[in-house]
């Protein structure tokens, strides 16, 4: 197993340099600049605000010392945030959106099993109907129209939590949008799971426990199980890459400092640095949480045979 890790992170580098790439080039070819106002610029001013930012260079001397600087962990200055460099945003930014995230994975995977397997369990009963009922309106209505409902109806309405800001410490302040961001993906993983839970009830190594008189709750939770969840943990791995790193829409309706919104501020701004900073965050954390689904391919189902197990 050490070694099946040990190839899949040395194969992330050339992935992870295609992204660097590809984003660099992708941000600096697009139209505009990071110093195109409004009002724009007088010439010479412009210029040495350039100068400045190594921005009147050859694009291949801008990326050489742009991978040099992120080869030691610095991700360059911003733009438009004169005060902060990139690291600085993304260490204020990316605790906010790792809490909020964490907590929205955990109330999805705590929620989302227990419902898919009992929707699994009761197949064709009211129960199962009623599950899926509910995770089919979970998937249908988008996070845009669930957050501002949820702000309005027990933060204005109701008046039992806030329906902006955050502090630290305070819990509250995390109930609508942890939730909010939580309901796809409960929907989701309880479909998953009753699918494959369904499929895998079904299969022959199960039909053979049963007839060996193993109990019926052993079957399920020591033989079906693990193997149905396999699917699961492919969807919650690059679920969980995408909601760590903070949803966009609902940082921005409830007022929360996360990394969505310097990445929009900086996608708006044409501030380089920031956003290219905010994409590498995201692919690594891609990469990262691929890789423990793999590994945990291996821990759940035996069945499962790396090439660098052997």
């Amino acid at each position: 197993m050490t070694g099946y890790v040990i190839k899949r992170l040395l194969g992330a580098v050339p992935t992870l340099f295609a992204i660097v790439l590809l984003s660099f080039l992708l941000m600096r070819l697009a139209p505009g600049g990071p110093f195109d106002e409004e009002q724009a610029l007088a010439p010479e001013i412009k210029s040495n605000l350039e100068r400045a930012y190594g921005l009147d260079q050859p694009l291949h001397v801008q990326f050489g010392r742009y991978l040099g600087g992120l080869l030691r962990g610095d991700f360059g200055p911003s733009f438009k945030f004169k005060d902060f460099s990139v690291t600085e945003l993304i260490a204020t930014g990316l605790p906010v959106s790792l809490e909020l995230g964490a907590l929205a994975m955990l109330l999805a995977v705590t929620l989302g099993l227990p419902l898919g397997m009992l929707a699994a369990l009761r197949h064709n009963a009211p129960a199962d109907h009623l599950v899926m009922a509910l995770a089919v309106l979970g998937i249908a209505v988008p996070v845009f129209v669930i957050a501002p409902l949820a702000a309005l109806l027990f933060g204005i309405y109701l008046q039992w939590l806030p329906v902006g800001g955050w502090a630290p410490g305070e819990a509250a302040d995390m109930v609508l949008p942890t939730v909010t961001l939580a309901l796809p993906i409960i929907a989701y993983v309880a479909r998953l799971t009753r699918g494959s839970l369904l499929e895998t009830l079904r299969s022959p190594f199960v039909r053979a426990a049963r007839a060996r008189g193993v109990p019926a709750t052993r079957v399920v939770w020591r033989h079906a199980l693990p193997a149905a969840l396999t699917p699961v943990i492919s969807y919650l791995g690059p679920a969980t890459a995408a909601v760590l790193t903070g949803s966009l829409v609902v940082e921005t309706i409830f007022g929360l400092p996360g990394l969505g919104r310097y990445l929009v501020q900086g996608a708006l701004n044409r501030d380089y640095t920031l956003v290219m900073g905010m994409v590498i965050v995201y692919a690594a954390l891609m990469v990262v949480l691929n890789l423990i689904v793999d590994v945990a391919y291996a821990w759940l189902d035996p069945r499962v045979r790396h090439g660098g197990n052997k």
